[in-house]
Order: C-alpha cells, then sequence, then structure tokens
C-alpha cells in the first residue's frame, strides 16, 4: 500500500494499538522510523523496538508500554509537520509539549532528536511530532 505520510502512519499505529491495548504493533520500517521509535525507547513510551524479516520487506516490532498493565504510557502523539504543510523552528522557538511533561520530536542537521537535545546542541530543524 502507497501511504503519502509513513510517519503519521507509524504514529498513528501506536496510537491505535495503544489504545486497543495490543501488545506489540509492526510498522514497515525505514530510517526516520528507526530514529522515532529509538527516541520512544529511550525516552520511556515504548518497552522495546527491534527489526525483523518479513518476507522481502523490513519492519519494525514496537513493543508498547503500559502503567499497571492498564493505561498505556503513551497518552497522545500528534504529527506537526506534514507533506502539505512543512513546520520549522529555531534553536530558540522549539516548543515544550505541556509544560515539560512530553518530548517533541525533532529532524535536525545532525539528526532526528528530542526537543531537550536539539535545545542543548542548538539547534534548529523540522518538527515532526509531539508525544506525551
Amino acid at each position: 500500500m502507497n501511504v503519502s505520510d509513513p510517519i503519521a502512519d507509524m504514529l498513528t499505529r501506536i496510537r491505535n494499538a495503544s489504545r486497543a491495548r495490543h501488545n506489540e504493533v509492526v510498522v514497515p520500517a525505514s530510517r526516520t522510523k528507526r530514529e522515532i521509535a529509538r527516541i520512544l525507547r529511550e525516552e520511556g513510551f515504548v518497552a522495546d523496538v527491534r527489526e525483523a524479516q518479513q518476507g522481502p520487506a523490513i519492519v519494525l516490532h514496537i513493543a508498547l508500554k503500559y502503567v499497571d498493565g492498564k493505561a498505556p504510557v503513551v497518552s497522545g502523539l500528534k504529527r506537526i509537520s506534514k507533506p502539505g504543510l512543512r513546520v520549522y523552528a529555531r534553536k530558540t522557538e522549539i516548543p515544550r509539549v505541556l509544560g515539560g511533561l512530553g518530548i517533541v520530536i525533532v529532524s535536525t542537521s545532525q539528526g532526528i532528536m528530542t526537543g531537550a537535545q536539539a535545545r542543548k546542541a542548538q539547534l534548529g530543524g523540522e518538527i515532526l511530532a509531539y508525544v506525551w
């Protein structure tokens, strides 16, 4: 299937799977999706990320995390910069999500990182998504 916005598709799959209380979600792999999944794992929003060969394609298996086995750790995911409207921020304009309770995923010239890492490295870039 041809998807016009693969990052939004990945975030939607994670959102839907966590609301349906699934243990794992499978997403087609790409370099950008690997980096976003790595950030989600490092920030504690998902339990584990692993790659697997599924036929001719490589997919990411993202293990979801729940608080006390009930409420999903990921309570919200929002795609900000879309193919039809790109959103960029300077190093001083990187937003904070829920007063610092969530994270911003930013694509910079040094790679994909969280908003806090981008502020520390004094880098601006494309605001990919909010996660809280």
